[in-house]
């Protein structure tokens, strides 16, 4: 309480004692600037008329204080104004109060303000967790200049084409961009057009009216809406079909769209990050992707590198995921060994990070020694002999049968040249349930053999 009346400070420090705050009083501005030097306050309540600096002088230095660390301010006055009030408002008081004071609006305003100052720090935490979830692992140099790009290019509006091998962590990228940007506070939506049949991506994308095909019993809001003022990540662009890439280009020129069956079009504030693992040049040349498209899209290009080519990271990485795996299993902390480590960066890493993600958690689920030795690790070196059996290398019947799969795919890939499609047909899948499997399983699309 910061007031030159003593009769006045009394009174309301009794009335704050009386419910169960813990309550001082000062006569000054220079007082309350030298008493939040030495204790951390959660409220002042602030006189404007005091000797001295002013009641408005002082909120203004109160507010140089660090958020985490600064008070709300609530101010009082016995000769209040209009003008007063909103002043003090813009200066970023909580409420303005005119004595005399009633003792249930005082109590009223303190609860109001204290609360109103946890929900604003347990969010700025919320902000923080949020983004330490998408913090870009790795002290090789790509890694190093990714995160300065990031940096750079977090805070603008500008749209974003990432570049990288499946697995690589390009969807991590996708969210530290948004985490990073002005749009943190609103939604962050993936598209992953690969796995999305023709038939239904434009719906996916813009929504629909009820009616407007069979089987559409109602209207759906599509995900360029629900990103409206946040951003919308577009993975596995490179795989979207000619006609539905004519649909998004007319969205990004116009942030606007029309809904499936819709007659009237819908307004949106939608930042577009998109990624692929495909060369959309060489695309363009076959006609797959339009020329146009490309140009919109590639305005701020990242690169993720491969985890081959950032070796040194390896090491840093897995001991990341040994610990995000150990504490999420309930484990106690391991270590690797010397020769461990070796292991794991002479592996050439086909699946990029992802599969050495799923490594290590394989790691921490069938291992319970604290110390990980090279027998522990299921890699036979930098890459795998084609005569090497997957039962000779794994325990369990998942991991056995994962392997086989993985040989599989990977084996009717080379017949098809990488081609996805062609190999969706020999195996007699859909090509996004094929492309899912991949993923699951740490293949990317063009990966060469052993």
């Amino acid at each position: 309480m910061v007031d030159d009346e003593p009769g006045i400070r009394q009174s309301l420090v009794g009335v704050l004692q009386d419910e169960g705050y813990g309550a001082t009083a000062v006569e000054s501005g220079e007082a309350c600037l030298q008493a939040i030097t030495e204790v951390s306050y959660g409220l002042i309540l602030l006189d404007v008329w005091l000797p001295g600096i002013d009641g408005m002088e002082t909120l203004a230095r109160i507010q140089e204080v660090p958020f985490d660390q600064r008070p709300v301010v609530v101010m009082i006055s016995g000769h209040g104004s209009i003008e007063t009030a909103v002043k003090a408002t813009k200066l970023g008081a909580f409420d303005f109060l005119e004595k005399p004071l009633s003792i249930r609006k005082i109590a009223v305003v303190t609860k109001n303000a204290l609360n109103q100052k946890r929900l604003e720090l347990e969010n700025t935490r919320y902000k923080e967790d949020a983004g330490s979830n998408y913090r870009i692992i790795g002290e090789s140099v790509p890694m190093k200049a990714l995160r300065q790009q990031l940096a750079l290019m977090s805070g603008t509006n500008g749209r974003v084409l990432i570049y990288g091998e499946s697995g690589t962590g390009k969807e991590l990228v996708a969210h530290a961009l948004h985490a990073l940007s002005p749009r943190a506070d609103h939604a962050f939506v993936e598209v992953n057009c690969a796995a999305i049949p023709e038939e239904l991506i434009e719906s996916e994308l813009f929504g629909h009216s009820k009616g407007s095909f069979t089987n559409a019993h109602e209207s759906k809001t599509g995900k360029f809406h629900k990103a409206d003022g946040g951003s919308i990540f577009l993975d596995e662009i490179g795989d979207m079909s000619l006609r539905t890439q004519a649909k998004v280009l007319r969205a990004l020129e116009e942030q606007r769209f029309e809904p499936v069956g819709a007659h009237e079009s819908i307004q949106v504030d939608v930042r577009v990050i998109a990624a692929t693992n495909k060369n959309l040049e060489e695309e363009i040349e076959r006609g797959n992707f339009r020329e146009d498209l490309f140009y919109r899209l590639n305005v701020i290009p990242f690169h993720v590198p491969p985890l081959r080519d950032r070796s040194e990271d390896v090491p840093v990485l897995a001991d990341h995921f040994l610990r995000e795996f150990t504490t999420a299993y309930g484990r106690k902390p391991k270590e690797l060994t010397p020769q461990a480590y070796q292991i794991l960066r002479d592996h050439h890493w086909p699946g990029n990070v992802r599969e050495l993600k799923n490594l290590i958690e394989r790691i921490v689920i069938l291992n319970p020694q604290v110390r990980v030795d090279a027998r522990h690790i299921p890699l036979a070196g930098t890459r795998r002999s084609s005569a090497e059996r997957p039962m000779d290398r794994f325990g369990s019947l998942q991991e056995v049968r994962e392997a086989v799969e993985r040989e599989y795919i990977l084996k009717k890939l080379d017949e098809t040249n990488g081609n996805v499609t062609r190999t969706a047909e020999l195996l007699g899948l859909e090509r996004s349930n094929l492309y899912r499997k991949m993923k699951t399983l740490g293949i990317g699309p063009a990966e060469p053999r052993a």
